[in-house]
């Protein structure tokens, strides 16, 4: 079969031969992703994907959307791409387990500056394995060309996912009471929030990000571009263990802004700063930009990527759930009354 081809368009800064090389070397890393359930493969104008929706009594799907931010300057300046695509599937399907919901499938969107079939399918690499680790099908995606708007080795990255929770089963916060356990679920490193100002503190585009440092054990480049640790395996497991009944992704806001997000009114989440084991890069970035310790809670999830608030009685069950799919979670605080919405001592 003849090829679309447009010398006008490729005179214009669009190669269609090279989207079609990218679409071929990336077949190999989707194909990793494939589970019961998905319809269709890559190259048609839309996913198809058939959940098994069997001993469900009301199926609610549940969505999550997001990007890698600016993180992905990291990449480019190291150049390596691989990681990324980490990023991206971890805080789509790190948000909708929130509400324990299973991710089903996920599709991507990269923007280049010129398209480069390598690059792009390393990017999706990363995109694959973020699946993987979540469980969930990459059922397509879309690369787009932006000659003249971008740079020619510049590219952004987004995507999301959707999942599906039976409606009995979404978590009641209005469960939650005086007493509850938070626990906290390890974070790999800064995750995906904040880089503008880790980028602003570190001075990226001059810093010798390949420089070994004995206070990170690993090169500054290393332990920035640490991707996204994802969480569905070790939380899908905590919710049949124990009565769980309030998950917090920790991103942008830190822990002022999304533990909140699940608390009932009159209710603060207590959290002892010093049972917090906070990773060496945290240090040094509030060390070096002189950023206040309100500020680096509020932005940044300190060694904490995600909190689970269990029934103070089904902690020990929940902790041996988690830490069965290799979670190293560990208890960081309580739910008491009061309206300040979080406290941290």
């Amino acid at each position: 079969m003849e090829r679309s081809h447009s010398a006008s368009y490729a005179a214009a800064g669009v190669d269609i031969e090279a989207g079609y090389e990218g679409v071929r070397l990336m077949r190999e890393h989707v194909a990793r992703t494939m589970i019961p359930g998905v319809v269709s493969d890559i190259g048609g104008f839309g996913g198809l994907f058939a959940p098994d929706l069997a001993g469900m009594r009301e199926p609610v799907l549940v969505s999550g959307t997001d990007g890698v931010g600016t993180k992905i300057r990291i990449a480019q300046l190291l150049g390596k791409h691989d990681t990324v695509g980490i990023d991206c599937v971890a805080m789509c399907v790190n948000d909708i387990i929130c509400c324990g919901a299973q991710p089903l499938f996920f599709l991507d969107y990269i923007a280049i500056g010129k398209n480069d079939p390598h690059t792009v399918a390393t990017l999706v690499s990363g995109v694959a394995e973020g699946c993987v680790q979540a469980g969930c099908a990459l059922i397509g995606g879309e690369t787009a060309e932006h000659p003249g708007i971008m740079a020619p080795e510049d590219y952004d990255l987004a995507g999301f996912s959707v999942g599906v929770v039976d409606k009995c089963k979404i978590l009641d916060h209005n469960a939650m009471q005086p007493g509850d356990v938070i626990l906290a679920l390890p974070s790999s490193g800064i995750h995906s929030n904040g880089y503008s100002l880790v980028r602003k503190v570190f001075d990226v585009e001059h810093a010798d990000l390949g420089m070994y440092s004995d206070e990170l054990g690993k090169t500054l480049g290393e332990a920035l571009l640490e991707p996204t640790k994802i969480y569905v395996k070790p939380v899908l497991a905590c919710l049949k263990a124990a009565d769980v009944r309030g998950v917090s992704h920790i991103t942008g806001g830190g822990f002022y802004e999304n533990i909140p997000r699940c608390l009932p009114d009159g209710l603060t989440a207590k959290i002892e700063g010093a049972a917090i084991q906070t990773p060496p890069i945290f240090h040094m970035l509030q060390k070096q930009g002189s950023i206040p310790q309100r500020d680096m809670f509020n932005t940044y999830n300190m060694g904490v990527g995600m909190t689970v608030i269990v029934a103070r009685d089904d902690a020990d069950k929940a902790l041996a759930a988690l830490h069965a799919e290799g979670c190293d979670a560990y208890a960081i605080g309580e739910i008491v009354k009061g309206e300040e919405r979080v406290i941290v001592c």
